[in-house]
C-alpha cells in the first residue's frame, strides 16, 4: 500500500516529501509571466535540496512580485512587509532564529527605488539570505509605469519615453560588496534552478537579479526585459550545475575547462566555461564584466560573484547554538548581580 501511494503522489526526496508537498496557492498573476516560472524553480530547488518547508521563511515588499510567496512553499511561514521594507523583515526573523532557510522576493520597483537603502544595507551586514529581484522594469500592479531599472530610451504606450539611466541591480549588490552575486532570465529555467540551489546553500546575502518578463506592459520585442530581447541576448557565463555535499553524483559534461567554487558547508558549485575566461571570485572581474556588458548590451548571465570568505552577519554575533526565540527566560534575564553592577556604574 506504501509503495501504491508513493506512485500515486509523486517521487519522494530524501525527507520524504513529493514536489507537491512544496507548492503553494494556484497564481493570480498575469499567464506567462516571468515570476510565475520562478516561483517553480524555487519549488524544484528546495525539492531537489531535501529541505522541509516548514524549515524556510519567506519575504516580501509590495508588488507583482511580492504576490509570489503565495505560490511557492504553502506549508512555509510567509511575511508580506511593506514596500521596500523587506530586508529589516528578514534580519529581524533570522536572528530570531538562525537556523532557518530564507527567501526572499523583491521586485525591481520595490528594490532599487523606496527600497534602495535597506537593500545597501541587508548586503554590507551579509545576512545569511536568498534575495530574489523578479526584475521586469515596470510596475505591473499600478500599470506599467517605468521602474528604475527600465532602459534609458525605452517608449511605453501611456508613458512616454523613459529618459533616466538604468539601475543595474547586479552591479549595485557588487560595488556594495555581496558575496555571492547573480544574474539570470526567467526564459532560462534550468540555470535560475542551479543558481537557486546555490544560492540556498551560500553562507551569507546572495543576490539573484532575475530578468522577469512583464507580459502585459513590457514585453514588446525591443524592451531589454521581454523575452524576445532575452533569448536573443543572453550570453552565458559558463554552464552550471549544483553538486550538494555527502551526495554521490557523476556529471557528464561535454569536453571544456571546468573550475569548482566551493560553499562554506563543504558543497560545491561547478561552471564549465564557454566563449568568457571568466574567475567569478574576482570581484574587479565582476565589475568589468557588467560594465562591458551594459556598453554592448548583453544579457550576461550566471554567477557573477562569490565570496566565502567574508563572516556572515551571524558569525559577527557569535549567536546562540539556540535559536533566540527558542531561549527560556532564565537564559535571557541576566542575573541580580549583573544588574546592580550595571546600576553601580551609572549611579
Amino acid at each position: 500500500m506504501a509503495d501504491q501511494n508513493t506512485k500515486t503522489r509523486g517521487k519522494v526526496n530524501l525527507v520524504g516529501l513529493t514536489k507537491g508537498d512544496y507548492r503553494g496557492k494556484p497564481t493570480t498573476l498575469c499567464q506567462g509571466c516571468g515570476h510565475n516560472s520562478i516561483s517553480s524553480q524555487i519549488i524544484a530547488a528546495s525539492y531537489e535540496l531535501d529541505l522541509k518547508p516548514e524549515s524556510i521563511v519567506k519575504f516580501s515588499g509590495i508588488g507583482c512580485s511580492s504576490k509570489s510567496p503565495a505560490y511557492f512553499l504553502g506549508r512555509s511561514f510567509g511575511f508580506n512587509g511593506l514596500h521596500g521594507r523587506m530586508p529589516s523583515l528578514a534580519t529581524g526573523a533570522m536572528f530570531g532564529n538562525h537556523h532557518l532557510e530564507a527567501i526572499g522576493v523583491s521586485g525591481d520597483g520595490d528594490t532599487a527605488s523606496i527600497g534602495m537603502g535597506q537593500f545597501k544595507h541587508i548586503i554590507r551586514r551579509n545576512l545569511p539570505f536568498v534575495y530574489v529581484v523578479e526584475n521586469n522594469g515596470v510596475y505591473g500592479l499600478t500599470k506599467g509605469q517605468f521602474s528604475a531599472t527600465a532602459e534609458s530610451g525605452l517608449t511605453l504606450k501611456g508613458h512616454g519615453t523613459n529618459m533616466y539611466m538604468p539601475v543595474d541591480i547586479a552591479w549595485e549588490a557588487v560595488v556594495g560588496n555581496a558575496t555571492f552575486v547573480a544574474r539570470s532570465f526567467a526564459g532560462d529555467p534550468k540555470q535560475v534552478k542551479e543558481l537557486l540551489k546555490a544560492a540556498l546553500s551560500h553562507q551569507g546575502i546572495a543576490i539573484l537579479d532575475i530578468i522577469s518578463p512583464c507580459v502585459t506592459f513590457n514585453n514588446t520585442d525591443e524592451s531589454m526585459h521581454s523575452y524576445a530581447w532575452g533569448r536573443n541576448h543572453e550570453v552565458a557565463l559558463h554552464e552550471l550545475s549544483y553538486v550538494p555535499p555527502m551526495e554521490d553524483i557523476i556529471v557528464d559534461y561535454a569536453e571544456g575547462e571546468m573550475i569548482d567554487v566551493t560553499m562554506h558547508d563543504g558543497s560545491t558549485v561547478v561552471l564549465k566555461k564557454l566563449e568568457h575566461d571568466y574567475d567569478p571570485t574576482s570581484r574587479s572581474g565582476a565589475i568589468a564584466l557588467l560594465e562591458e556588458a551594459n556598453r554592448k548590451n548583453w544579457l550576461i548571465t550566471g554567477l557573477i560573484y562569490i565570496d566565502t570568505e567574508q563572516p556572515s552577519l551571524f558569525d559577527i554575533y557569535n549567536l546562540t547554538d539556540v535559536p533566540l526565540n527558542r531561549l527560556k527566560e532564565h537564559q535571557m534575564r541576566p542575573p541580580p548581580e549583573s544588574i546592580d553592577q550595571v546600576n553601580a556604574l551609572m549611579f
